[in-house]
């Protein structure tokens, strides 16, 4: 596995392979990889002949008073865990190689940005497009790997593709999950035992809306009642959001006909979780 740090070394490696006609997979992380990030990595190797990982904390993506400086970081923990899936590169620019002080450009997609998580952290998703549009330039991958857990960015981050015409494929997959379905997410780590135990409502709530659509329920208020009380029995959770939504648009959805993303946010103490289950009503 090779160590690109500069986008210049990145580039010109990325070149390269192109021109000796390899395609190019690209997962793109902040680090602190766990199964849910090898998953993509696997997917990449499958379908690509060259694998590039990237490891870049984005500052852009974080607000005041987020948790930038606390975000866990342990590079050698992620340089050993990519040794055992065949990765090419990986690259791990400096926070100054990406943005130079200079630096006045975003990228901003209207819309789907300020809904759900675009609301209680304005900033996260210019941040998201910014770095990626960065680093698909950078990189020039064929196809991009991403988690479904963050349902929302893949959304986004597949509408910027379109608009900037973007020759790039965004594949999503499917959330891997703990052993009691909690999803998979760095911030895991943040937890206490007592947060970690508790954190497992999430995905018992999302589970519950998707047996009950698929039973035959489309009385969405009362479902929607019955999920945020399921979740209010563990009083220390503080709900952010839990709605039924259009998986194309994220608009509310007037009834449960059709596919409906359930998605839910939560803070336990001061740390932020998500999640979501796609359903197709029968």
């Amino acid at each position: 596995m090779k160590l690109i740090k500069d986008p210049q070394g990145m580039h010109s490696f990325s070149l390269k392979a192109k021109y000796r006609g390899k395609t190019i997979g690209f997962v793109p992380t902040m680090g602190y990889l766990h199964e849910g990030h090898l998953s993509l990595v696997e997917a990449a190797r499958g379908k690509s002949d060259v694998v590039i990982v990237s490891i870049f904390v984005n500052p852009l993506q974080f607000g005041a008073n987020e948790d930038f400086d606390r975000y866990p970081r342990d590079f050698n923990h992620d340089k050993k865990q990519l040794q055992n899936f065949d990765v090419d590169v990986l690259f791990i620019p400096s926070r100054d190689d990406i943005y130079q002080e200079s630096h006045r450009t975003f990228v901003d997609v209207e819309g789907l940005s300020k809904r759900l998580c675009g609301i209680s952290r304005p900033a996260l998703f210019r941040g998201v497009t910014t770095i990626l549009a960065k680093f698909f330039n950078i990189v020039s991958p064929d196809f991009v790997f991403m988690g479904e857990k963050d349902f929302q960015q893949l959304l986004i981050v597949r509408q910027m593709v379109r608009d900037l015409n973007l020759p790039v494929e965004v594949i999503g997959l499917p959330t891997v999950r703990e052993f009691d379905g909690l999803a998979m997410s760095s911030r895991n780590k943040y937890l206490s035992p007592k947060e970690r135990q508790n954190a497992a409502v999430l995905c018992q709530a999302l589970n519950l809306g998707r047996q009950e659509i698929e039973k035959g329920e489309r009385d969405k208020h009362k479902l929607l009642l019955r999920l945020r009380s399921l979740v209010g029995t563990i009083p220390s959770i503080r709900l952010d959001y839990l709605v039924m939504v259009d998986p194309d648009t994220l608009a509310e959805k007037k009834d449960l006909n059709g596919r409906t993303l359930l998605a839910l946010a939560a803070y336990f103490g001061k740390t932020r979780l998500i999640d979501n289950i796609l359903v197709e009503a029968k």
